[in-house]
């Protein structure tokens, strides 16, 4: 691995790997198959694309969407990496000119969509070496991932094809039961699977319950003008709720343009453009946007509605902050959007799954402990510590020694076999005389009637904090069914305290004034990263747009925001100090550094 540390450095400006970076890597040269579950702006990326770079030959991406293949083929080029994409978009001699400069082995890194693979495989594929195989996005060739997408069910061909060839899948969100299916439909070889920290510590978390429109309004023009000039997302369900939000929010002054897919091509493309290039700060889109968006400079994701599943909300707030810069995440919740979205999982194909997650959803707005460790339980991520940047943190709620009731629970669950659902356990413990529990003989149990102090509401709710804590974990195999986890064996055994939320009203009253402000100062906190001189910072952004101008790219891909933060505390004077700055490779070194550099000059009065 100290060989490609040096690479590391040249193309990309790190020193060192970021968590199970170099683990990932070393499987990958080895020329084993891999499944890596990393979160948004984790580095997965530097997990093909650095192999590639070591590797022999041509290493094939496959990648979604056309936006995300250009974005990333960019940044590549940016850091001196010969790397293009062959899709639909292109004309015909530029894709004959790429595959002429693969065949001669000119090109890294080749991105091509999954439509794509089947079209090249006979052809180009076959006359070139394949280095490596890298499924970007892997959770949307399994059916019960949140994004699945047929055309992607046809990549098994890859290893049927390229047998010897390491494939490496990569994604950002996936359950149990997606990560068993990637690896199933892409007949992986005994794949590493790595899971790193779904933890984004830099993401402030909040939840608001039962707003109207005009106050949702009101709030959101709170938040945009906390951050002036900070670029943001607002994710709607309906598009008519895209294109009336955001001309509310351009006659409040907002820079912001709607996103959904009934607007024509030209200008969705170009309201993506816009965006991307800082020309607006703000699209108001359903979650048609946002996937072929890596932009790495976003402060604030909101979701003017409550999204379907914990991993739809997890992929569409991990756009947010993937510099590792503090950001902002809202969620407005209601009861009418849980409806509407309660008739879409019914109709949908998969209602009995589509249901359940849509619960999980509900009760992750509802809660009464830290989002932060529901959000990391739910990955199967033992998380046993409150974060301290989520609303339900900022604003504690009241809590108990839950020991007793979590010991019932649990035995209950364990003396059954692990063969029950939150019903039938809700049942056993208040003694139901249910048909369906005396003929499994439930009624026997020790713990039968252990509960039947408290009303089913109560269990039921105790039961979710349970699963939110990580005491508990929902099989969805066959009929979902409840299993205990090994902090819930801890609980059990006496060997560790279950804290417990006090069970509050379902529709508390709304926040007072000073929890808005209080609220409103905390995401104003959370999105002002430490930096020695602001005004330096600023003067840094101008330059980067000005030469982002010239180059016809967007900003981020110049230097991130880190990046400038970084050149701000350190004020690096000379091209060998610039070299320290995080983001800093060779091929930027050469192409920005005097220019960076003399701005810090002129911000210290050391020009001549």
């Amino acid at each position: 691995m100290q060989s490609l540390l040096p690479l590391l450095k040249q193309y990309f400006g790190f020193d060192s790997f970021r968590p199970l970076q170099g683990e990932i890597i070393r499987e990958v040269v080895e020329g084993k198959d891999v499944l890596a579950l990393m979160p948004t702006g984790g580095g997965k990326s530097v997990c093909f694309q650095l192999p590639a770079l070591y590797l022999e030959g041509t290493a094939i991406v496959v990648s979604p969407l056309i936006a995300l293949m250009k974005d990333q083929v960019e940044s590549l080029k940016a850091n001196g990496v010969p790397a293009a994409s062959l899709n639909s978009s292109l004309p015909d001699d530029e894709r004959s000119e790429i595959r002429r400069h693969c065949l001669l082995g000119h090109i890294k890194l080749l991105y091509i969509s999954p439509e794509g693979i089947q079209a090249e495989l006979n052809g180009l594929l076959a006359n070139i070496k394949v280095s490596l195989i890298a499924i970007d996005e892997a959770h949307c060739i399994s059916r019960w991932g949140h994004d699945f997408r047929p055309e992607y069910a046809q990549l098994a061909v890859l290893k049927e094809r390229f047998p010897a060839t390491p494939v490496i899948a990569l994604t950002a969100t996936a359950d149990k039961m997606t990560r068993i299916d990637v690896v199933e439909q892409l007949r992986l070889s005994n794949p590493q699977i790595f899971i790193a920290s779904f933890d984004r510590p830099n993401l402030s978390l909040a939840v608001l319950r039962g707003y109207g429109k005009k106050e949702k309004l009101a709030y959101i023009l709170k938040i945009i003008r906390s951050l002036p000039g900070q670029s943001g997302i607002i994710y709607c369900t309906k598009r008519a709720d895209t294109e009336s939000l955001a001309a509310e929010l351009r006659a409040s002054g907002i820079s912001a343009a709607p996103y959904h897919a009934g607007l024509p091509n030209p200008e969705r493309s170009r309201t993506q453009d816009d965006f991307i290039n800082d020309r607006i700060d703000l699209v108001c889109a359903t979650i048609a946007f946002g996937m072929g968006i890596d932009k790495s400079n976003v402060r604030y994701v909101i979701h003017y509605n409550m999204p379907g599943s914990i991993e739809n909300y997890y992929q569409e707030i991990g756009r947010a902050g993937r510099d590792g810069l503090p950001s902002h995440t809202l969620m407005f919740y209601s009861l009418a959007d849980l409806m509407m979205l309660k008739r879409f999982a019914e109709d949908s194909g998969q209602s009995d799954v589509n249901l359940d997650k849509l619960s999980l959803m509900q009760r992750f707005c509802e809660a009464d402990v830290c989002r932060r460790r529901i959000l990391l339980n739910y990955f199967g991520e033992a998380s046993e510590h409150d974060c301290g940047n989520c609303d339900v943190c900022l604003n504690p709620t009241s809590r108990f020694d839950g020991s007793i009731l979590v010991q019932k629970a649990l035995s209950a669950i364990l003396r059954a076999g692990e063969r029950i659902g939150l019903r039938m356990l809700i049942d056993i413990l208040r003694a139901s005389s249910r048909a369906e529990l005396i003929a499994e003989g439930y009624h026997l149990l020790k713990t039968y009637g252990a509960g039947r102090d408290l009303p089913y509401r109560s269990w039921q709710e105790y039961i979710y904090q349970m699963i939110q804590l990580g005491y508990l974990e929902i099989d969805y195999h066959g009929s979902p069914t409840l299993k205990v986890t090994p902090a819930g064996r801890r609980v059990l055994q006496g060997e560790a305290q279950a804290l417990l939320a006090v069970i509050r009203d379902p529709e508390p009253a709304r926040p007072s004034a000073k929890e808005k402000k209080s609220k409103a100062s905390a995401a104003r906190t959370a999105s002002e990263p430490a930096s020695a001189d602001a005004s330096l910072v600023e003067a840094l952004r101008t330059l980067r747009r000005s030469i982002a101008r010239e180059e016809n790219v967007p900003p981020y891909i110049i230097f991130s925001d880190a990046s400038l933060h970084d050149m701000a505390q350190r004020k690096p004077l000379s091209l060998d100090d610039f070299t320290e700055v995080r983001g800093v490779g060779a091929v930027k070194l050469h192409k920005y550094g005097a220019a960076f550099i003399g701005e810090i000059r002129k911000s210290l009065g050391l020009d001549s």
